[in-house]
């Protein structure tokens, strides 16, 4: 096999193993009514299989690039998809909610792999003028996951049974090993600075114990169990601050935060991401469980969203170069927020061509957003701490998700309860992650950024332009 041809090979690799993560991130919310209707629990109760699947990525991304270079690219990026190979089979496989969840952690421990090895790959592979093509390539198999995934998950229950959202994943790995061990070059082992497991323990204590503490008031009613939880999230954070002053390799420098715009975007990011978050989770439900819609069509009525973002993509840099990232953010912000808040008024005699379009308004408004947070915060980076805050950025983004389904879902149930109507719970829940998004135009105003030229990248996460 000549060069070029070896170079297509590892470019559809890796595209495939993003399509496939990317898909197992949407594909599984069109079929959370149906999969707790198996499983014998209510609809709302299905968060934590989404949460477990975020978390779990979020622990381990930073780890990828360690493994990497400590075992060889091709030989982590194999075990990456067996094992979330493996992790789709236990899921299909599961009779329990606690099965599905540890299963589902398995999966994150794949996922977390595939998308960051998978660009190193194509780093250590392709020449530096053909990497940002490469890399755009790439980004597309990120693009179908979100737009195939809704409508297919929602085929897949309607017509057949939910276990197939999981089991699709086996014949696309399966040609993914297979690839892998034929095309993928060999890079070997080299030699790693050691891992910093300390740091890396300590912030995952403080992203499950933060993430259990926003949660717990809404599934047990324990204020106290919440407040020692948040307690223990505060000191696992703050006592990596001296472990990493006195470590010389430390899991993130602490001076990446000296880094204004870094510090800024990074709040805002999470904040933003919160209500941006909670939709995707949100709206089947809402589609499904109050408005009657089948499965196929709830996933179909994602589409215009997913089909907006796609388009917005190339407004975005015109749209920075002629504002600047502070003026652009705080109204695009309000755009989503807004957005949000006006899924409380989908009712079933909402007019189908309304709902299409707040839901058009909404994709259009958060793809470019995503693309904007990610550009501002790791723009003005040195190329020495880009990888490192990188892969903070990544962590965040997926505890953000986590966060998002806790606290939209726990916000159904509550006022779900307290107003002993499910409608009630979803229009306000709606309104309450709106409000939250909103929030975020104010930290987006603290930045110090003025009209250039955007750099507008996508950090190496789990999902393209997210």
């Amino acid at each position: 096999m000549n060069k070029d041809s070896a170079q297509t090979a590892l470019l559809w690799i890796v595209a495939a193993g993003f399509f496939m993560q990317s898909l197992d991130t949407t594909i599984v919310n069109t079929a959370l009514p149906s999969i707790a209707n198996s499983l014998h629990v209510a609809p709302l109760a299905m968060q934590p299989i989404i949460i477990a699947y975020t978390l779990t990525m979020a622990m381990l991304t930073p780890a990828s690039g360690w493994l990497a270079d400590r075992f060889g690219t091709r030989r982590v990026y194999f075990v990456a998809i067996l094992i979330f190979v493996l992790g789709s089979i236990c899921c299909a496989s599961a009779h329990t909610l606690g099965q599905l969840v540890i299963a589902r952690v398995l999966q994150g421990v794949g996922g977390s792999m595939l998308l960051p090895i998978g660009r190193l790959a194509v780093l250590r592979s392709v020449s530096g003028e053909q990497y940002v093509s490469a890399l755009a390539f790439i980004s597309v198999a990120g693009q179908l996951g979100p737009i195939a995934g809704p409508t297919l998950g929602g085929w897949f229950v309607q017509d057949m049974t939910w276990h197939w959202i999981f089991l699709i994943n086996v014949p696309i790995g399966a040609v993914g090993l297979y690839a892998v061990r034929r095309f993928l070059p060999t890079h070997g082992e080299t030699q790693a600075p050691p891992f910093d497991f300390v740091g890396c323990g300590l912030l995952s204590l403080c992203m499950i114990a933060f993430s259990l503490s926003i949660e717990a008031p809404f599934s047990t009613h324990r204020a106290a169990w919440a407040a020692g939880l948040f307690v223990l999230a505060v000191v696992s954070a703050l006592a990596y601050i001296p472990y990493a002053r006195r470590r010389r390799n430390p899991l993130f420098k602490l001076a990446l935060f000296s880094e204004p715009n870094f510090s800024v975007g990074l709040i805002g990011n999470l904040v933003c991401r919160i209500g941006s978050s909670a939709v995707p989770f949100l709206v089947p439900l809402l589609l499904q469980l109050q408005l009657g819609y089948s499965p196929l069509h709830s996933g179909l009525m994602m589409l215009p969203a997913a089909l907006a973002g796609t388009v917005a993509k190339r407004w975005i840099a015109p749209l920075i170069r002629r504002y600047g990232y502070d003026t652009f953010l705080l109204v695009n912000t309000l755009i989503v927020g807004s957005s949000i808040v006006a899924f409380a008024l989908i009712t079933r005699g909402t007019p189908l061509a309304i709902e299409i379009a707040i839901l058009a308004v909404f994709g259009a408004a958060n793809s470019m957003q995503f693309a904007a947070m990610n550009s501002v915060t790791l723009k003005d980076l040195s190329h020495e701490d880009a990888g490192s805050g990188n892969s903070l950025f990544s962590m965040v983004q997926m505890l953000a998700i986590g966060l998002g389904v806790s606290i939209g879902g726990g916000l159904v149930n509550l006022f779900s309860a307290q107003w002993g109507s499910a409608a009630l719970g979803f229009r306000f829940s709606f309104a309450c992650v709106g409000v939250i998004t909103l929030v975020s135009a104010w930290i987006f105003r603290q930045l110090d950024v003025a009209p250039a030229q955007p750099k507008v990248r996508a950090p190496a996460t789990h999902s393209a332009g997210r």
